[in-house]
């Protein structure tokens, strides 16, 4: 029997505050997500995904320091994903167990590669 992944709220949010941050290249978009992404910090996280999407080239979303993810966090990731999005393609890079488990269950692993490495970020 397969184990889930714990997906209780970490127990000080306070002490894990959520970020969202855009690295831009000429060709590639990184979106950087760390620490908990819920409701508290969704609007950072919102106008960051809308960066990316006017941007409209394909993108990087590092995962690896993401430690909490609720379903406004999943909801605003969804928007990079949808069939009209001018960003294509999508990578996850290292999403946690956590992450992992909500992106099959949305389905939104089969909708973007998921990387098990960082792929690296040309900056010019």
């Amino acid at each position: 029997m397969t184990e889930s992944p714990d997906l209780r709220a970490p127990s000080s949010a306070s002490s894990d505050p959520g970020s969202a941050s855009v690295m831009m290249a000429a060709k590639r978009t990184r979106l950087i997500l760390s620490g908990a992404i819920d409701l508290t910090m969704v609007s950072e996280f919102s106008e960051a995904v809308a960066e990316c999407l006017e941007r409209a080239l394909p993108l990087d979303v590092d995962l690896r320091h993401v430690t909490f993810m609720d379903s406004s966090g999943v909801a605003t990731l969804s928007r990079l994903v949808t069939k009209d999005s001018p960003v294509q393609p999508v990578r996850m890079i290292k999403p946690p167990d956590m992450v992992q488990f909500l992106l099959d269950v949305t389905g939104l692993a089969s909708q973007v590669e998921i990387l098990q490495e960082d792929p690296g970020f040309e900056s010019n």
